[in-house]
């Protein structure tokens, strides 16, 4: 394998987060002049001294001849040789035989067969070179780590005030002797702790010349920044084509830097990447990504359908002062199938929803105040304009957690309001822009105790006002007001325990609730915007009984068994009117116990919801869940999901089944697993593999296997990818060799690793 890279210069951009402010200037050491004295104790010289050592020393005028394990040591450096000459007034250093120089800030080592070095300046040269230079070890996902120095040789070096430079010399970071890579040039140029250069490099995997450069830069700074080239890569897809990429990274100052990554796929056109990132001050920092394709379109049928669009990401914070915060995620894409068809992410190909939120608020006491301004986008299918959008410009939202009115009276007082301007729109109708919805929600609890019975009643108020209403799926031009008085009793009786053999405790936990709300009318009436608009009239009871196995491990108690049956009593069956027959009803009551629907018509009791949980021992855990349907007698959904790691093994597999009523939703039978051996930074061979399949269809949605090799100091990744959902149906293959401590080259970028 032989590749020639680099008709143009390449430097290996450095991307670490931006600073908000620069740091403090260094001030450059002067060196003293050296006295001359000997120490009992080397390894603790004053700064200015010199220790002076060697088997037998002779004087002519300035000069010492020292022959037999001779050695130099000040404050700043040790430099040792089968002999020296020293020169006690310019502190010239002749070494020969055996040279050792080491620097005790840089921790840098050289060995050569002489030196000529002033020890005073910190200057001079070295011939048949060769030393190491600690690690600096960047604890950065990407990034294969190792503690392992960098190791450098050359036909000789020298070094001038704090740089030096290296003669046809190598440099690698692998055990010797036959290191896995060694980067060759004529000339290094090396700053420690801040850069270093090579110049007509070649880059060598064992003994074969990867790439060449005519320029190649590595930052040596905490926080590398700068601008250059990223490396190129190359893959295939089956429905693409063949992918050549390249980027660029610009530090464009300390605050501010800008990352954009080309990509031509070769069956459909060009793709752009850009990433923002920036931090204008102490404790304020956001990230923009853009991304886009220009498609040239496929041919389904007889027509050329074209899927490009573009794609925006926004993620900002900010403390602004006097315990004031904003926050900000915005998500912007052009449509649903463009996401379907060129996203890395089998998450976002199956999700149909993109939501934008961005709030100023402020917590203090009891208190919370959130100033919030929301979009939400549904596509319901993958047509032009077949979306629901909901927006909130803006709201305002003043909360308060349970407080107490007076200290020796057991009443506590909570509330939630709201106001602000809302809209939405679908094919079917549009609210006018700004639709007013003003919403108060005050709470009065107290809580009797009779030995080990608790009794928590409340009443709560809540008053509601909307400036539009519907009717029929008409929008009608008139206000709506609210009205709901609720009242809530929660019965909590003693938890039964008992211990078995000192070690293994049953604890069975019994719990009932009552809730009552009334006055809700014209439930069919109000526009939907989020969850205010499920609140419905109810009278019912929910039991609940939990039981938890707790087990002594040592000094450490732990819960190995919890398994929780809830079920709910309906004594309304149409919640005021709310539920209506032979259609969909989603309701507050129904979503507070599962998050499957389950009512398409009157109906006095819920399902039997089942949750157990296991962890029979470290490292693994069970939890299953299911919801038995009485009134269909059978089980309508079913998800157990178990995971196991010990040692370098981990495994997930997880099965959901959904038994659908064709008014509520479809059925659904899929499996998901993770089989995962070792880690992405573990030497040797690591695997894993993910698939989600789908039994219904006989389709697998979504496969991905990666393979990794890592040695000391490199390591070798092969990602193979199918996605099958939607209107996609793709494989990618994808691979990627990593350096340790400085980057990884090829088409498997780090979002898109397994692990």
């Amino acid at each position: 394998m032989l590749t020639l890279i680099g008709a143009a210069s390449v430097a290996v951009a450095q991307s670490e987060p931006p600073a908000s402010s620069p740091p403090a200037a260094k001030k450059k050491a002067v060196p003293a002049p050296v006295r001359r004295m000997r120490l009992a104790s080397p390894g603790n010289v004053p700064e200015g001294w010199a220790d002076i050592q060697a088997v037998t020393e002779t004087r002519e005028g300035v000069w010492r001849r020292l022959r037999g394990a001779a050695r130099i040591e000040t404050s700043e450096l040790l430099l040792k040789a089968d002999e020296i000459d020293y020169n006690d007034e310019s502190g010239d250093a002749q070494a020969r035989g055996h040279v050792y120089l080491q620097h005790f800030e840089g921790g840098d080592e050289i060995f050569a067969e002489r030196a000529d070095y002033n020890v005073a300046q910190q200057r001079g040269k070295f011939y048949v070179v060769h030393g190491t230079s600690p690690v600096r070890i960047e604890a950065r996902r990407g990034i294969l780590p190792t503690e392992n120095p960098f190791r450098f040789e050359g036909k000789w070096a020298e070094r001038i005030e704090n740089k030096y430079i290296l003669h046809d010399g190598t440099i690698t970071n692998c055990l010797m002797p036959n290191p896995w890579w060694v980067l060759k040039a004529p000339r290094f140029d090396i700053v420690p702790n801040e850069r270093a250069l090579a110049y007509r490099a070649v880059f060598w995997l064992r003994r074969v010349p990867l790439f060449y450069t005519p320029f190649f830069y590595k930052s040596l700074q905490r926080l590398p920044r700068r601008s250059g080239l990223l490396t190129p890569n190359i893959g295939n897809s089956s429905r693409l084509g063949k992918m050549v990429g390249f980027g660029y990274f610009w530090a464009i100052n300390r605050s501010y830097d800008l990352l954009y990554r080309g990509q031509y796929f070769t069956q459909r056109g060009p793709a752009h990447h850009l990433d923002l990132r920036g931090k204008p001050r102490e404790g304020t920092d956001f990230n923009a990504i853009i991304y886009g394709v220009q498609d040239r379109g496929v041919k389904i049928g007889d027509t050329l359908q074209k899927q490009g669009g573009v794609l925006a990401y926004i993620q900002a914070r900010s403390d602004l002062g006097d315990g004031f915060y904003a926050r900000a995620e915005v998500n912007y894409l052009s449509s649903f199938v463009f996401r379907q068809n060129f996203t890395e992410s089998y998450n976002e190909v199956i999700s149909a929803e993109v939501h934008s939120t961005g709030y100023v608020g402020k917590d203090w006491s009891s208190y919370g105040l959130n100033l919030v301004v929301q979009r939400n986008e549904s596509f319901q299918s993958t047509q032009p304009g077949d979306t629901v959008i909901i927006r909130k410009l803006p709201e305002v939202d003043f909360v308060s957690r349970d407080q107490r009115i007076w200290k020796n009276l057991p009443v506590w007082v909570s509330w939630e309001s709201s106001a602000g301007l809302l809209h939405r729109t679908q094919l079917s109708f549009q609210t006018r822009q700004f639709v007013e919805r003003m919403d108060m929600y005050p709470r009065v609890t107290t809580a009797l105790r009779w030995k080990d019975f608790s009794l928590i009643p409340s009443f709560a108020i809540r008053e509601t006002h909307y400036g539009e209403s519907q009717e029929q799926g008409r929008i009608l031009g008139q206000n709506l007001n609210r009205s709901g008085r609720e009242f809530n009793l929660d019965l909590v009786p003693p938890s039964l325990a008992r211990v078995f053999h000192g070690r293994i405790k049953h604890v069975i936990e019994p719990r009932a609730s009552y809730r009552y709300v009334t006055g809700v009318s014209d439930f069919g009436r109000m526009i939907r915007f989020d969850d205010t608009e499920l609140y419905s009239n109810t009278n019912e009871v929910e039991l609940s009984l939990t039981n938890r196995i707790y087990a002594k491990r040592g000094d450490s108690v732990e819960e190995l068994l919890s398994w929780q049956l809830r079920y709910k009593r309906f004594f309304d069956p149409t919640f005021g009117g709310a539920v209506v027959e032979g259609q969909r009803n989603v309701v507050l009551s129904a979503i507070e116990l599962t998050p499957y629907a389950f009512l398409d018509g009157p109906r006095h009791y819920s399902p039997v919801v089942s949750v157990l949980r296991m962890n029979p021992k470290p490292g693994f855990g069970v939890e299953w869940r299911s919801d038995y349907d009485p009134l269909r007698h059978m089980v309508v959904n079913n998800t157990l999901g178990a995971d196991a790691r010990f040692g370098n093994y981990v495994i997930f597999i997880g099965h959901n089944t959904v038994r659908g009523v064709p008014q509520l939703s479809p059925s659904s039978n899929q499996f998901d697993g993770r089989f995962a051996i070792g880690n992405e930074n573990r030497r040797g061979w690591n695997a894993v593999f993910r698939t989600n399949y789908d039994f219904r269809s006989g389709i697998m949605r979504y496969a991905t296997t990666q393979v990794a090799y890592n040695t000391d100091c490199c390591g070798f990744s092969v990602q193979f990818q199918r996605i099958n959902a939607g209107t996609r149906n793709e494989n990618v293959f994808r691979v990627s060799f990593a350096v340790a401590n400085i980057g990884s080259f090829g088409n498997l970028k780090k979002q898109e690793r397994v692990f």
